[in-house]
């Protein structure tokens, strides 16, 4: 049993949380009706539609997509701004989506998950280490293309004599996120590649504003916490970093956010939901080649904030553009590790898993 706050219902939590006061607007896109099948009958529907437009031409795409209901609808992308995931504002901003034919509009969220599974958006992006589990136990959301490697570190002081994972045996490590969600799922990684127990540290929740505080008083003695967040206090010499999916050659290829759809909007949208992800990868692209503009994009839009200098240099450290079959194998490595710590509870196997969450559209 892992230590301090992480339990079960830590865990599954994810799936159920903040459901109440989430008030999300209506925003006028096709609403999609709650399936009724079992999760591993919707995931082959999932994968047989995903599968039959990945092989269609670009005459048949256009005849099927206008029996899709979301045919000339808007269609509710989840964004709420931020570097990692730019590239979804940059699809509308640079008119991606437009070439597509698709009508787009941004919808604020305060949970990935609530308005993936709840039908409130059709397509957002976050940490694989944030919409894993809860797809796993039942949320209903589909990954379906990656967004960008890198974005968060494992930060000690810079005046500590912690150098590794193994120094933080029977010490605390913060987590800005809570207990059960991205920063802990992600630290649990780095202890496990290393070879460290996971049981020997102990997990605390601390908020970000709190969290260089709560290490320089000693309640924690390491915190996962966002390169951004982090920059400036690594630039003046308070922090740096031990540990990083950002930088270290173990993780830094692998994607850190998705692509995902709600699973019923999906199964029933299949070209819709590929236009998007064809309009994105083309947008991620962009995002690569003009890193810059990009992050100017951003800032012109309220996309991003803080020191534009800033988000440049971590900009250039990111990768956006990330193919489906190392997403595919990042996914694989990081099930077996979640099934590994009993974060997935799932008895089924990997590739059944991977089948229940993951449905690359593009050829």
């Amino acid at each position: 049993m892992l230590n301090q706050d992480l339990t079960r219902r830590g865990f599954l939590g994810l799936v159920g949380a903040a459901t109440a006061g989430l008030g999300l607007a209506a925003c006028g896109s096709t609403q999609v009706e709650s399936s009724n099948a079992a999760p591993a009958e919707q995931a082959a529907t999932v994968q047989s539609a995903a599968e039959k437009v990945r092989g269609m031409s670009e005459q048949e795409e256009e005849e099927a997509w206008k029996k899709e209901p979301a045919y000339g609808k808007t269609l509710n992308l989840g964004y709420t701004g931020g570097l990692c995931l730019g590239a979804l504002g940059l699809g509308l901003s640079n008119g991606f989506y437009q070439d597509e034919g698709l009508d787009v509009t941004i919808v604020n969220m305060s949970s990935t998950t609530d308005a993936l599974g709840s039908g409130k958006v059709d397509v957002a992006g976050d940490h694989i280490a944030t919409l894993l589990v809860p797809a796993t136990n039942g949320v209903k959301l589909t990954m379906a293309h990656a967004a960008h490697t890198g974005c968060k570190s494992l930060y000690v002081l810079s005046s500590s004599d912690i150098q590794k994972t193994s120094d933080l045996v029977g010490k605390t490590v913060g987590l800005p996120d809570g207990i059960g969600n991205s920063d802990q799922n992600i630290s649990m990684r780095y202890f496990n590649k290393d070879g460290v127990d996971i049981n020997s540290v102990n997990w605390k929740a601390v908020t970000s504003d709190a969290v260089v505080q709560a290490l320089q008083s000693g309640e924690i003695q390491a915190a996962n916490i966002s390169d951004q967040f982090a920059y400036p206090f690594v630039a003046d010499g308070t922090l740096r970093a031990i540990r990083s999916i950002t930088t270290d050659d173990d993780f830094k290829n692998e994607p850190c956010c998705v692509v995902s759809f709600n699973t019923d909007f999906y199964q029933q949208n299949p070209v819709t939901a590929k236009k998007f992800v064809r309009a994105f990868s083309k947008a991620s692209q962009w995002a690569q080649d003009n890193k810059a503009e990009f992050v100017d994009i951003l800032f012109e839009n309220s996309w991003s904030s803080g020191d534009k200098d800033v988000a440049l240099d971590l900009a250039n450290k990111y990768n956006f553009v990330v193919n489906d079959s190392t997403t595919e194998a990042a996914l694989r490595d990081i099930i077996t590790d979640y099934k590994k710590f009993g974060v997935i509870e799932s008895k089924d196997d990997v590739d059944t898993i991977l089948d229940n969450v993951w449905a690359p559209v593009l050829a």
